[in-house]
């Protein structure tokens, strides 16, 4: 398992500085907070009972609520009053249904023309993960077809990602076909497990074929929780972790992707999407409104949402701006209210830390060789605007670092830093609740994976070795790691 960041700071601790893989200063640490850090970011040696701190993945922001459907939608448990306040706004506008333009109701209206969804929830849904059509299902929200062409850019007509609905009066552009075809794996113990391979097309287009050269990437809805808790991870400490060249000779080379942060038009370090292609919520969220449901906000102003300069009947569509009412089909506050609900979506408190089973299959995790892409545990920043979010303990089980994942899983196109073969490692906690909160198991970007044993079984790249080292396992192994997973 990767130890670098431990070792680095624990090199530095007399100086009190923790410095990442390039040299930059973790600024807001004493020494006596970077000894702190050190102690409780230590991987973990000791399999026979729980760590500290190990059943609160957010800290002291840890919900604690029944285990039920809504377990994704609670505030921090350390809110303040007055941010509770600003949640439940923040939660009123994500679960807001918008309507085209022209409407009496003004304050809703600007949908599309062409668009994914009418509403943030709509592919959120319980603010858990998205699913591939299910079988009969035309068009299904919590799935989107991102689009480019090589060089940059999106198809020349349908833009950059392809719009299953639009308004009254147009025409939707089209819909995503998926083909699954068997691809059977023997495990070393003899058990069969077969895996669907996905292979995806488009139906019905609108307004003519898609660029001969175009490339099609799948993407589900990604769970909400503890967004804010990563944004205030120092990436100093995520960058500690990068191993561009392998120089530690592990066979894991994650490295980071760099975003331009729409807020100040600065380079910053992506720790959010697929392909970690995005610098902060805001960002992520401004993005969201723009492309997914043709809204515009002050920070991302497209009131035509994705249409392109070749649907003149789309940029012909009446928009949702009221000058009255401020910039944008979207004004502040409500990019404002919807990015601190973001921000403070909680963290479900871990279920059996203390299960015999768990804690063997937590070994297995670490011995595997799982934790080198998906690392336990960080400390946010003293220096967050919020005070919730500031230096607590989370264990995301994510390095937020790109890696290659093989041509398994590979879409071959690029976005930003990433190429056609890596992805972000995405935060595990979280993941044994995807059946009570989304009514499904269905796991991976393109939600291929039927189970969290297929999702393990599709890992190749530099996840190839923990992928063998899983297949190898006995039956009762690889139980107790699966137990683990779901305890997350």
């Amino acid at each position: 398992m990767k130890t670098r960041l431990t070792l680095i700071l624990a090199v530095l601790l007399i100086g009190g500085l923790a410095f990442a893989q390039d040299g930059a200063v973790r600024g807001d640490l004493t020494a006596a907070d970077l000894a702190r850090v050190v102690a409780v970011t230590a991987p973990a040696t000791d399999f026979s009972r729980a760590e500290n701190f190990e059943g609160r993945p957010a800290g002291a922001a840890t919900t604690h609520f029944a285990v039920n459907a809504d377990a994704f939608s609670h505030f921090l448990d350390n809110l303040s009053f007055e941010q509770e306040e600003r949640f439940k706004l923040g939660n009123a506008l994500f679960r807001k249904i918008w309507v085209s333009s022209p409407s009496s109701t003004q304050a809703s209206d600007g949908l599309g023309p062409l668009f994914n969804a009418r509403g943030c929830q709509s592919c959120h849904i319980k603010d858990g993960r998205g699913h591939p059509p299910f079988a009969g299902q035309v068009a299904n929200v919590s799935m989107l077809l991102r689009l480019s062409v090589p060089g940059g850019g999106g198809d020349p007509v349908y833009g950059t990602q392809l719009q299953d609905f639009a308004v009254q009066g147009l025409k939707a552009e089209g819909r995503i076909v998926i083909d699954y075809s068997d691809l059977p794996v023997t495990l070393g113990d003899g058990t069969m497990v077969k895996l669907r391979a996905p292979h995806y097309s488009v139906a019905d287009l609108a307004y003519g074929p898609l660029a001969a050269d175009v490339m099609l990437s799948p993407r589900i809805a990604s769970p909400m929780i503890g967004l804010g808790l990563v944004e205030q991870i120092p990436a100093e400490d995520i960058l500690a972790l990068a191993d561009a060249d392998d120089l530690d000779g592990d066979g894991i080379s994650g490295r980071p992707n760099w975003a331009i942060a729409p807020e100040t038009g600065e380079v910053m370090l992506g720790r959010f999407g697929w392909k970690a292609g995005v610098a902060t919520v805001r960002g992520q969220s401004a993005m969201a409104f723009a492309g997914d449901l043709g809204i515009s906000t002050p920070l991302v102003n497209h009131p035509h949402g994705d249409c392109t300069e070749n649907q003149p009947a789309c940029l012909a569509m009446q928009t949702g701006e009221q000058e009255r009412l401020g910039v944008s089909e979207a004004p502040d506050p409500v990019l404002d209210l919807v990015t601190f609900y973001a921000q403070t979506l909680g963290v479900p408190e871990r279920r059996d830390v203390d299960d015999p089973s768990v804690l063997a299959g937590k070994e297995a995790f670490y011995g595997a060789g799982c934790a080198s892409c998906h690392a336990p545990k960080f400390v946010t920043s003293r220096d967050g605007d919020n005070p919730a979010l500031r230096f607590q303990l989370i264990w995301p089980y994510s390095d937020f670092l790109l890696h290659d994942m093989g041509e398994g899983l590979a879409d071959h196109r690029p976005e930003g830093e990433a190429d056609g073969t890596e992805w972000r490692t995405p935060p595990l906690w979280g993941i044994g609740l995807t059946e009570t909160v989304s009514g499904h198991t269905f796991f991976l970007h393109d939600g291929r994976a039927r189970s969290l044993v297929e999702a393990i079984l599709w890992h190749g790249g530099e996840a190839a070795a923990a992928r063998d080292a899983f297949a190898q396992m006995s039956r009762t192994t690889r139980d107790d790691l699966v137990a683990f997973l779901e305890s997350l």
